[in-house]
């Protein structure tokens, strides 16, 4: 009885040894996963997440440098604004654009007819309030500095021509002003917000502008730019 209960454990032990050596060698067959297979463990070099770059390629995100950013410097061409302040605007330096529009009371006011003559060019609106203030004082300026071949001319945009002649009247403006009813020069000459003052020289050159709500004193310095020699007060 002894004997045949260790007969049977024999047998047994004998079957699980060979079923071990069968499966480690069915294991020694089956081929290592390649390289690059499954997902990888980072290493601390690696990025760890979406838009991280550290040790990553450098294309995968840009590169942010903190820190404030700087504006762009100011042109050096600078103009008078209406708070006295220079900003870089209104085409300094280069050939004004064209301007040819219909003369309130007829006739036409051609730029290029007056080449070889100072001109002051306003864009303006019967509705503005700042123009309201700065017309009689340019009309001043206009009867003052005559003699020096000076032209001021006050373009109205997008109004009837008899509402504006009615308000030119009533502010006495004796000097030229032209109509732009449908704002194709407001648009050429890049003249948005009104009032814009342009002052060109003899040579048709803008060398200065401002924007509206402005007095003598930036007035004069306009006129400075294109009077050479002149004494030219407020």
């Amino acid at each position: 009885m002894l004997a045949r209960l260790l007969l049977v454990l024999l047998g047994l032990a004998a079957g699980i040894v060979a079923a071990v050596l069968v499966f480690g060698a069915l294991y020694a067959l089956i081929p290592p996963p390649e390289v690059g297979q499954g997902r990888p463990t980072p290493s601390p070099t690696e990025p760890a997440g979406p838009g991280a770059t550290a040790g990553g390629d450098a294309s995968a995100a840009p590169s942010v440098t903190p820190g404030p950013v700087e504006s762009a410097a100011p042109p050096t061409s600078a103009v008078p604004s209406g708070t006295g302040q220079m900003s870089g605007a209104f085409g300094i330096g280069e050939p004004a654009p064209p301007l040819r529009v219909t003369r309130l009371g007829g006739g036409m006011i051609d730029l290029a007819e007056l080449r070889g003559w100072p001109v002051w060019v306003n864009f303006m609106a019967t509705w503005c309030p700042p123009c309201v203030d700065e017309l009689p004082v340019m009309n001043g300026f206009a009867s003052r500095y005559a003699d020096t071949g000076l032209v001021v001319v006050a373009i109205d945009i997008r109004e009837d021509a008899d509402d504006v002649a009615a308000f030119m009247d009533s502010l006495g403006i004796t000097f030229p002003v032209g109509l732009d009813p449908d704002g194709a020069a407001q648009q050429e000459w890049g003249a948005l917000a009104l009032p814009v003052h342009y002052w060109i020289d003899t040579e048709g050159i803008v060398r200065s502008g401002a924007l509206g709500g402005i007095g003598p004193d930036i007035m004069a310095e306009g006129l400075r730019t294109i009077l050479p020699g002149v004494d030219v007060q407020p």
